[in-house]
C-alpha cells in the first residue's frame, strides 16, 4: 500500500485506504497507523512497508487480519449435528468460533450421546463482543441454553445492537420466543415445535432471514442455516466455495445412493456399530453418523486409536469417545464404519488394533464401510478388493482404480459401504438404517431430522 503526500503535514489525514485497510498519518516524523483489514481466510499479519522522505512517504505496516467471532453455545441435551456443523461450516468460512458450555463444566452430552468438549464456560464470554451469536437446538439442550442467565444476556445485547443472530429446530421457539427476541421476526423452526411460534409471523421454510435474525427447521438444515450464516459474515463467494468443498450439491439436486451385488442386512437383535475415531477425524462424519444411527436404535460405540479418550477432529472439535480402541477391540460388531479426514484416516491406517478387527470383520462376512478419505484405509488393508465404492481409491504408486461408481454419493457392494462423506454423511447413514431396518425406519428419521429421504436404493 503506497501513498504519495506533500512533505509538510499538519493534521492527521487518510492517506491510503484499499477495500477496508486504512492508514492515519498523525505526525510528519511520527506515523500512527491504524489498520482494520476485515475478514478473509488469510490469519496471518501482513507486512507493507513505511518510510519518509522529503518527497513523499511510503507506508510499512503490518496488516493484522481480525476474523469474524461467533458464538455457539451447547448444554445437556443440545443437538450435536446442529452444533458441530455450525462449528465446522463457520470455521471453514474463517471465522473465529467459540463453542461454549452454558453448564458447570466444559464436557457436554449432546441429545444423541456424543460428548463435545467446549472450549470455554458461557461466563467466560459475558464481556466480548461477538459478530454472530448462533443456537442449536436439541431437546433438552434449548431448554438448558433458555435459563442461563449470561447467554440471555448476551443475546439480548447482540439484538439490541443489531448484530447477527441465529437459532435453529427448537431453540426459536424454546429459546429465543421467552427471551422476546422473536418480536416482529418471521420465523422458523422444528415442526414438532412449529405451533408454538408466534402465529402471524411464523413460516415454514428451511431458512428465514428477519433482519438480524436467521432461524432454520433441524438437523437435516443444518448446513443450509450454516452456509446462510456464513454468507451474511463474509460473503456470497465465500459462502459458496465452503458449500463446494463440502460437497453440498446447489439445490440438493438428485444425489445417487446406488447398490450393486445385494445382499440382506437385517439382523434379529440390535444391531452393534463400531465407529474408530482419531486426531483428524471428520466431526462431521463422526456425530452425524452416531446421531442418525442412534436415533434408529442402534447401539454404537465410538472408540479412539488414540492414547486419550478425547480426540480433536479435523476442524477442531473436541469429541470425548465412548472407548479406547483396545477395550473397544475386545467384542465384536455388527457393522464397523470408518469416518473421513485425512490425518484421522491416516491415524486410524496405523491402528493395530483396528487392523486386526477388520480382517476379523472381513473373514466373518461381516459388513463394513468408509466416507472420504477413509476408504483409502480399508482399500490399504486389502478390504476393497472386487468391490465397487463411492470413492476414487488407488495405491500409492500403482495403477489408479477403476471401482468407483461415478456420479453416486453413497455405493453399497454386498456387505461394503461407502460414501464421499461431508454433507453427503445423512444419506450414507440413512442407507444403513434402510438396509438394516427398512424403508418405513429410515423414513421416519428422516423426519425427525427434517432431511428428505431419498427412498429407494438404485441397483447399478
Amino acid at each position: 500500500m503506497i501513498a504519495s503526500l506533500s512533505p509538510t503535514l499538519t493534521e492527521p489525514m487518510l492517506i491510503s485506504s484499499m477495500g477496508s485497510i486504512s492508514a492515519i498519518v498523525t505526525s510528519p516524523s511520527l506515523y500512527s497507523i491504524s489498520l482494520i483489514h476485515s475478514p478473509i481466510k488469510q490469519r496471518k499479519a501482513q507486512s507493507l512497508r513505511l518510510r519518509a522522505s522529503s518527497a513523499s512517504l511510503s507506508i510499512d505496516v503490518d496488516v493484522v487480519t481480525i476474523p469474524k467471532k461467533v458464538l455457539v453455545p451447547i448444554g445437556y441435551g443440545t443437538e450435536e449435528i446442529e452444533a458441530v456443523v455450525l462449528v465446522d461450516v463457520l470455521r471453514r468460512a474463517g471465522a473465529d468460533v467459540t463453542l461454549a458450555s452454558v453448564e458447570q463444566k466444559l464436557e457436554v452430552e449432546g441429545s444423541s450421546g456424543t460428548k463435545l468438549l467446549a472450549d470455554v464456560l458461557i461466563s467466560k464470554c459475558s464481556e466480548q463482543v461477538f459478530d454472530l451469536v448462533a443456537l442449536p437446538g436439541g431437546m433438552p439442550g434449548a431448554v438448558r441454553l433458555r435459563d442461563c442467565g449470561a447467554l440471555e444476556k448476551i443475546m439480548k445485547r447482540q439484538a439490541e445492537e443489531k448484530r447477527l443472530y441465529g437459532a435453529i429446530s427448537m431453540a426459536p421457539a424454546i429459546t429465543l420466543l421467552p427471551w422476546g427476541l422473536l418480536t416482529r421476526k418471521k420465523t422458523t423452526g422444528h415442526p414438532a415445535f412449529f405451533g408454538k411460534l408466534p402465529t402471524f409471523w411464523a413460516v415454514q421454510t428451511n431458512i428465514q432471514i428477519s433482519g438480524e435474525l436467521t432461524t432454520s427447521r433441524g438437523p437435516g438444515t443444518s448446513f443450509q442455516f450454516a452456509l446462510s450464516l456464513a454468507n451474511q459474515l463474509f460473503g456470497e463467494t465465500t459462502a459458496k466455495s465452503v458449500g463446494e468443498l463440502l460437497l453440498l450439491r446447489d439445490g440438493f439436486q438428485n444425489p445417487e445412493i446406488k447398490e450393486v451385488n445385494s445382499i440382506d442386512w437385517s439382523l434379529n437383535h440390535t444391531p452393534r456399530v463400531l465407529m474408530p475415531v482419531a486426531n483428524g477425524s471428520e466431526e462431521v462424519e463422526v456425530v452425524t453418523i452416531s446421531d442418525v444411527l442412534r436415533r434408529a436404535k442402534v447401539d454404537v460405540t465410538v472408540a479412539s486409536v488414540e492414547r486419550s479418550l478425547r480426540i480433536t477432529a479435523s476442524q477442531g472439535t473436541k469429541i470425548v469417545t465412548d472407548k479406547l480402541i483396545g477395550e473397544a477391540a475386545e467384542s465384536a460388531y455388527d457393522l464397523i464404519l470408518l469416518p473421513g479426514g485425512r490425518a484421522g484416516s491416516e491415524r486410524l491406517q496405523k491402528s493395530k488394533f483396528l487392523k486386526k478387527l477388520l480382517k476379523e470383520q472381513q473373514e466373518a462376512g461381516r459388513i463394513y464401510g468408509a466416507t472420504n478419505s477413509a476408504s483409502t484405509v480399508l482399500h490399504k488393508h486389502g478390504l476393497l478388493k472386487e468391490k465397487r465404492t463411492a470413492v476414487y481409491v488407488s495405491d500409492t504408486d500403482g495403477p489408479a482404480s477403476d471401482q468407483m461408481i461415478e456420479g453416486a454419493e453413497v455405493v453399497i457392494d454386498g456387505n461394503v459401504i461407502t460414501s464421499l462423506g461431508l454433507a453427503t454423511v445423512t444419506n450414507f447413514s440413512l442407507a444403513i438404517v434402510s438396509k438394516l431396518f427398512g424403508h418405513g425406519r429410515a423414513r421416519s428419521v428422516s423426519e425427525g431430522l427434517v432431511h428428505e429421504y431419498r427412498g429407494n436404493l438404485k441397483a447399478s
